[in-house]
Formats: C-alpha cells, structure tokens, sequence
C-alpha cells in the first residue's frame, strides 16, 4: 500500500460508477485506502461516507467511511438516463484527479466509466476518449491502452477504428512508439527489468510468406528487426492464432496485437470480469475498470465491482513500483 490514497473519478453519474465505488470500498476500506471526487447526493441511499477537505485525510476515514472530495453536479441522477446538465461536471472531475495525481496529493487516478456520447452532446466534449482526454491534460503527445488481467497483458497498436481503416492506420512509426512506450512501462510501472514482448501478426499466419498480406513481412518484421538490435527482447510477427494459449503465454510479458479485437478477445475471454484499463506513457499512474457504463443495469444493484477493485489494487502496485 502506499502512503498517499489513490483518487477515484465518479465517471457517468447514470451508469453503474457511484455503486461501484461503494462496493469497491466495502470490499477494501482500509486495506487500499481511495477517494471518491464526486457528488455525494449520486451515490446510493444510505452509503457511509465522510466528505474530505484533502486527500490524505482518506487514508483515516476510509476505515469506515466512503472518503468522498466533493464536486457538485448541476442535476440528480436518474439510473440509465445520462442528464446533459451533467456532462461538464464529469469532464471536470476528471481534470480534477488529474492536477491531484500531478500535485502529487493523490498515488494514482483511476476512471470510472463515461459516456462519450453523454458527453459530446451535453458539452460538446472534443476527444474520443478518457484516454486521448489524459494525454491532452499533461501535454503528452503519444500514450498507449493496456488491458491488463490476471493471465494476460494486451496492447492494440491500433484502437477504435474499423477493421478496413487498419492498414491504412498501421504505420512503422505507430508500431514502434507504441512498442517503446511498452517497454519502457513495463519495466517502470511493472517492475520488470528486461520485458518479452509478443508481436502478433496483421493477416492469417502472419501472411504466411506473403501469399495473406504483405504487411508482415513489409511493414512490421523490420520495425522488430529494428528494435532487437536495440536490445529489445521482441518476438513476432507471430501468427495470432497460436499465440495465447498458456504455454504460449508463458514465453512472454506482454502481447501487441494490431487491431482492437486481437488483443481484447482473448483478454475477455480468459477472465471477462478482472480485466483492468491501463494508460501506458502518462507521467502518472492511471487505470479504470475495463467495461463501460452499463445503463441497462444501472441502479439494480447486480453490477459487479471485480473489475473496478482489481483497477484500484493494480493502481496501488504500479504507484508503489514507481516509488
């Protein structure tokens, strides 16, 4: 554990963020000390929370009490139903956990889900995501999305784009920031010294000598090439289909894949419920659970917090690696 609580941002007030954060303190209290930034009127009726004046009060009442920073919201919230009037308060929270963690009064942030939508319409919200969001706040140019499990650690070179605008995406220079962001991650946020990195192939076979694609051969093997000579313990391309089973898993660190669903099935599917967001390149620690909103089941008290907890203890090991 390290000694400053890590900072939660509420995310979409609609969605299954405020019970999660509740059911994830219930869990941890004062075993991960954490502080909710939020509005406590969003939160389930009757949760124990004590409203903080600064982060390192949370360390003491978490044992208790849910830490909450207050930031009021312009409306309620209505389970399943995101309230335009909102989406500017859920923006700023996000800034908010951001200047805390690069204060240094906060370890780590980690994300509830948000609503892209939700926030395009009710305020005109400019990025694609939390995480494009992240690398502007701290000017950085590059970052990279980790998804991270107990079995299996996946990066995309490419994210939320269509399966046809991929090679058109994949370029050498995206390849190869993406693998030396990776690197350097591993060993500063995970603590391992030299990282093995997989490489998957683009095409079936990883084109099979050219006869499913070129890209392989052409575009991706010599950006590998390139950076084994660097020093690099880099294998691929790799036929994506042979690569994640476990004796396969054993050989490596980490799996790149190319494309969105190269790396996220097989992370889903060996355990659907802990797999954990993590941003690569920020010059803090941030992670989120990896599933979204879910306003289908908002306010039934069904959602489970699996993946928020294992957000928030991995946040915790990657700060105290960073220490």
């Amino acid at each position: 554990m390290t000694t400053l609580p890590i900072a939660l941002s509420c995310g979409e007030p609609a969605g299954i963020g405020p019970e999660l954060a509740v059911l994830a303190w219930s869990e941890l209290k004062e075993t991960l000390p954490f502080f909710l930034i939020g509005d406590p009127a969003h939160l389930p009726p009757g949760t124990p929370i004590t409203e903080i004046a600064t982060p390192k009060d949370a360390v003491l009442a978490s044992a208790d009490t849910l830490p909450i920073l207050v930031h009021r919201f312009a409306a309620p919230a209505t389970p399943g139903v995101p309230a335009p009037e909102n989406a500017k308060g859920v923006i700023d929270v996000i800034a908010r956990g951001v200047e805390l963690v690069t204060s240094g009064a906060a370890s780590a942030l980690c994300t509830n889900p948000i609503h892209k939508k939700a926030l395009k319409d009710g305020a005109e919200f400019a990025y694609p995501g939390h995480t494009e969001y992240l690398a502007a706040l701290t000017g950085v140019d590059r970052v990279v999305m980790m998804l991270a499990g107990p079995d299996l650690k996946v990066v995309p070179v490419t994210i939320h784009i269509a399966l046809l605008e991929v090679p058109k995406a994949l370029t050498a220079e995206l390849l190869t920031e993406t693998l030396k962001i990776t690197h350097a991650g591993l060993i500063r946020d995970f603590g391992i010294d030299a990282p093995r990195i997989a490489v998957a192939g683009l095409n079936p076979h990883a084109g099979e000598g050219g006869t499913m694609g070129t890209e392989d051969s052409d575009l991706i093997a010599p950006v590998l090439e390139t950076l084994r000579a660097q020093g690099m313990r880099i294998i691929g391309p790799l036929p994506a289909d042979t690569m994640f089973h476990a004796r396969a898993r054993s050989s490596y660190d980490v799996a790149v894949c190319m494309y969105h669903d190269q790396a996220l099935i097989p992370i889903k599917t060996l355990d659907f419920d802990r797999g954990v967001n993590v941003t690569l390149g920020l010059p803090f620690v941030r992670t989120s659970p990896d599933h979204g909103t879910a306003f289908d089941i908002a306010g039934k008290g069904i959602a489970k917090p699996d993946s928020l907890i294992e957000a928030l203890k991995l946040a915790d090991k990657m700060a105290k690696t960073r220490e």
